[in-house]
């Protein structure tokens, strides 16, 4: 029973991508193999108590007590419907046909007006990118440029 499981074990370990869920299936499969904490521990490189956390998890719990554990940290400033209405406002300011460019203070000052949230400037071109935009921007168009006398402009140039 025990060897299956090592091998299982090892088998899922093979298989799994996230790095620190790889070695907690190596610690729990070598344990279940040799039943020495220490040596695991040591071949591992990684500490004795770490690894009778594992095998106190994988025992108590199964696969599950291997799994990461949520984490938790601050709240973003503006929640997701924000999000999609600041990202609503960046590309209809984006492809406003007036003169001028959108630039980070401008959304910092729209994000404050609106959301009544202070950001740092720094902090508006991450959450910029967050939002999947990006700051290489075409030339900006005078706000009295005429498409049909650039046309005439290119007919006349031959």
């Amino acid at each position: 029973m025990n060897l299956n499981s090592s091998q299982q074990l090892l088998q899922l370990s093979k298989k799994e991508k996230i790095a620190t869920k790889r070695i907690r299936l190596l610690a729990v499969s070598q344990f279940l193999e040799c039943q020495n904490r220490t040596q695991v521990a040591n071949r591992l490189k990684v500490s004795r108590r770490s690894v009778n956390n594992w095998v106190s998890n994988y025992q108590s719990f199964g696969l599950a007590g291997l799994e990461d554990k949520p984490r938790y940290g601050r709240q973003p400033f503006i929640n997701d419907n924000q999000k999609a209405q600041l990202s609503a406002y960046i590309k209809e300011k984006s492809a406003s046909t007036k003169g001028g460019r959108l630039i980070g203070e401008d959304i910092r000052r729209y994000i404050n007006d609106e959301f009544d949230v202070n950001y740092h400037l720094n902090h508006i071109y991450h959450l910029v990118k967050k939002l999947g935009f990006s700051w290489i921007t075409s030339r900006s168009k005078h706000p009295k440029q005429s498409q049909e006398a650039q046309d005439e402009f290119k007919k006349t140039a031959d």
